[in-house]
């Protein structure tokens, strides 16, 4: 099985290191081409950010200090139920260590920020079947198209041979927007580190959105493709006929290929806060989700909405134990095919509270 995308670091075989202790969690350690997207996630993150940290730059630990990193958290669209389960589990941590100071309280916050969101930091499987089909959803003006030509450049680096399906055949130069990002992947795969990878599209104006993905799956399997992504179009959930469209086509990829798709990713704003949130329930009861990617948290005030979407998950995964538990396998913050990146949870911690 390859795992597509799982950060490797020079010290990746080396022997494990001690555990750390929970109240100063190890700083993330990047090569440099990391550490140029995680200076970027850190700006992005700034307004997000901004609100809760000036929370710790007081002198005491108090009733207030608590009061204002609730306010914080909910005006970065947390949540009330995850800004409640981060302060229920930093004031039990805060206690255990017998923190003194607002300084280690931030640190604490950090580790339990890390703890909430490590179960959604998973590695985007290929390999798992000769060849893995995903399905791409998500409201209008999300950047899913967009999302899905950054993607294919990171198959494409790991000399994967890609397919893209326009499925979305009803929206003006959607298929146009999907061939340029299509030749723009090619162009690199051009390079010598890429000479074994492309990027091929199946599509039809005006067809069924259906057919077309069936004829893309057919033409993946035929053509030894690696992967097959389907670009559906964009809608919201409360389009109830846009959302059987959905499922449709869900149900003629497994006519298809009867153990596909193997993903089902929604693409999300980051900028819509708990409308997300909202959007992932949505989709998931429709489709079965098994993971995100979330777009534009460059500048973002609202990127608490993934402690939203971690507490979400795990409830999930409680209730419905045998599906696939849900992972944020990207996130963006930018128009670059460098700006999308996989998620850490470190990362995403440390760049907020940075």
């Amino acid at each position: 099985m390859f795992s597509l995308f799982k950060k490797k670091t020079p010290a990746a075989d080396a022997a494990p290191s001690p555990p750390q202790s929970p109240s100063a969690p190890p700083p993330v350690e990047a090569p440099p081409e990391r550490q140029g997207w995680i200076d970027r996630l850190r700006r992005g993150l700034r307004k997000t950010g901004a609100g809760i940290t000036q929370v710790f730059t007081g002198a005491r630990i108090d009733d207030e200090l608590y009061e204002q990193l609730e306010s914080a958290l909910l005006m970065a669209d947390a949540g009330v139920a995850a800004t409640a389960h981060v302060l229920r589990e930093l004031k039990s941590r805060v206690k255990a260590e017998g923190s003194t100071d607002p300084a280690s309280v931030r640190r604490l916050l950090e580790v339990v920020l890390v703890e909430l969101l490590r179960p959604l930091e998973r590695p985007l499987e290929i390999g798992r079947v000769p060849c893995t089909v995903m399905m791409v959803v998500g409201v209008n003006g999300a950047g899913k198209t967009t999302s899905i030509g950054k993607l294919a450049r990171h198959l494409a680096d790991a000399r994967q041979k890609v397919l893209l399906a326009a499925a979305d055949t009803f929206r003006a130069a959607a298929r146009e927007q999907l061939m340029a990002w299509a030749q723009r992947v090619d162009d690199r795969a051009g390079a010598p580190t890429s000479t074994q990878a492309g990027v091929e599209i199946v599509a039809q104006q005006g067809g069924d959105p259906a057919a077309v993905t069936y004829d893309a799956v057919m033409a993946g399997r035929a053509r030894g493709c690696d992967v097959v992504i389907a670009d559906t179009a964009g809608r919201l959930p409360t389009q109830l006929h846009l959302m059987e469209e959905l499922k449709k086509i869900k149900r003629v990829i497994g006519k298809a290929d009867p153990q596909a798709p193997h993903q089902v990713l929604l693409v999300v704003d980051g900028n819509t806060g708990q409308n997300a949130l909202a959007q992932v329930r949505a989709f998931d009861e429709a489709l079965g989700l098994t993971g995100l990617i979330v777009t534009k948290l460059d500048g973002t005030a609202k990127g608490g909405v993934l402690a939203a979407i971690a507490l979400w998950a795990r409830e999930r995964q409680r209730e419905r134990p045998d599906s696939p538990a849900l992972a944020v396998y990207f996130l963006g913050v930018g128009e670059t095919l460098q700006d999308l990146q996989t998620f850490s949870a470190s990362e995403f911690a440390q760049a907020l509270l940075s």
